[in-house]
């Protein structure tokens, strides 16, 4: 099925469109990205065989280059000599947002060298929409791919475990087994969702409470987008600083006084207030 737009195609200025492509269902392509494909002169794809079938679908014409994380840089300077002479290119990835996880940010950082324009077009998000159907806080952080190396993956989530709010990542469906164990050790009394093919046939969203997490009986297919659950704090309870807080201390001692640096911190952090000035006290008998 075709779908063309119901408007004139406007004269686009020359430059790097970012353009966002559905991240399963093709029918999830925006009108404007429809649009500023078949205005591209070229369109740089991440593989060029899997951003075929849905140019195909839309009939799109312009000319593909291969852009991936291989070659990027080999290919920079025959792209910006194009843009510099004119032409409109479109930057797009096998799904999702161009330079989100995928390639991309080593051409951005080139055309703002080279104060060539850059637009975004946004469309669909893996993102966006594990956040909106986990039931979590809609305040997160997005970590990208993380590491599946013993030793960086636990300082990883380790320093993750101390963001109180919603957590979200990318992971091949081959190490998911490899890091449950360290979720369960860093991430206890939280919950968990793995998001699996969203919008295409199989989609599907396995919810879990972390401490009963258990390995994958088999492995899951499609890559994961896995939403971790904010963290609960019990106000009654008071928290013990963390590094990060005590890092924050030692630049604030010689600026402000002790009851200063209490009044700040009992505003944003549960903690207790005898903790904060011992802390302070053994700070300035260190001078």
């Amino acid at each position: 099925m075709i779908i063309k737009p119901q408007f004139k195609l406007k004269e686009y200025e020359n430059g790097l469109y970012l353009v966002s492509t559905p991240i399963g269902n093709l029918k999830d392509i925006t009108l404007r990205a429809i649009e500023v494909l078949q205005k591209s002169h070229y369109i740089l794809c991440e593989d060029t065989r899997v951003s075929k079938k849905l140019l195909d679908k839309y009939q799109i014409k312009s000319k593909l280059i291969s852009n991936h994380k291989f070659n990027e840089k080999k290919n920079l300077e025959k792209i910006i000599e194009y843009l510099k002479s004119g032409k409109i290119i479109s930057l797009i990835s096998d799904a999702g947002t161009p330079s989100i996880s995928d390639p991309g940010s080593v051409l951005i950082n080139e055309c703002i060298n080279n104060e060539i324009r850059i637009f975004p077009i946004p469309g669909p998000s893996a993102v966006a929409a594990a956040v909106s159907i986990s039931g979590f806080s809609d305040k997160f952080l997005f970590c990208g791919f993380i590491s599946d190396k013993k030793q960086q993956l636990s300082k990883e989530l380790k320093k993750f475990s101390e963001f109180e709010n919603s957590l979200v990542f990318f992971i091949s469906p081959k190490k998911i087994n490899k890091i449950i164990p360290e979720i369960k050790t860093n991430f206890i009394g939280r919950k968990i969702v793995f998001c699996r093919e969203i919008t295409k046939m199989y989609e599907e969203f396995i919810r879990k409470d972390i401490d009963e997490l258990e390995l994958f009986e088999n492995e899951p297919k499609g890559e994961l987008t896995v939403v971790i659950s904010e963290r609960k704090v019990n106000k009654n309870i008071s928290q013990k600083l963390t590094e990060s807080d005590m890092n924050i201390i030692k630049k604030m001692i010689n600026k402000l006084s002790t009851k200063e640096i209490i009044d700040i911190f009992c505003q944003i952090r549960n903690v207790s207030k005898k903790e904060i000035y011992n802390f302070c006290l053994e700070l300035k008998n260190e001078k």
